[in-house]
């Protein structure tokens, strides 16, 4: 394969992963959901960045500086914590850095909900740029 087939290849594979991305988070209803945690907990505060797959809620600013990272992963929902010990609970699924909603537990939007206010209660910190 040539090096031109391989780069069209790689953004076929990219472009795939983007749509599968905006079609999970469509289905799941999370853009509206960070959208009501900007609203009413951080008063309109938050930033939004995108990406292919993931979406970054970000707010405040130097040494208070705080996000939430949600990542689509083929069809699960995954939320980037920081560090910790593997969860004993069932939902969501956890492996020490990640909570993973599979397509069942994300179709539950009170259960998104009730998660997203715990990582907004719990942000990871941002690293200041000192």
């Amino acid at each position: 394969m040539s090096q031109s087939e391989e780069l069209v290849d790689a953004d076929a594979q990219r472009q795939a992963r983007r749509e599968n991305a905006r079609r999970i988070m469509r289905e799941s209803d999370l853009p509206s959901l960070l959208r009501r945690l900007d609203r009413e907990l951080l008063k309109g505060r938050g930033r939004f960045e995108e990406y292919d797959t993931l979406v970054l809620l970000k707010w405040g600013s130097g040494y208070t500086g705080r996000h939430i990272w949600v990542e689509v992963v083929d069809d699960t929902i995954r939320f980037r914590l920081t560090p910790h010990r593997v969860c004993s609970t069932q939902v969501p699924l956890c492996d020490g850095e990640y909570h993973i909603f599979t397509p069942a537990m994300w179709r539950d939007r009170a259960l998104l909900w009730s998660e997203l206010q715990k990582y907004y209660a719990r942000p990871v910190a941002e690293s200041s740029s000192d």
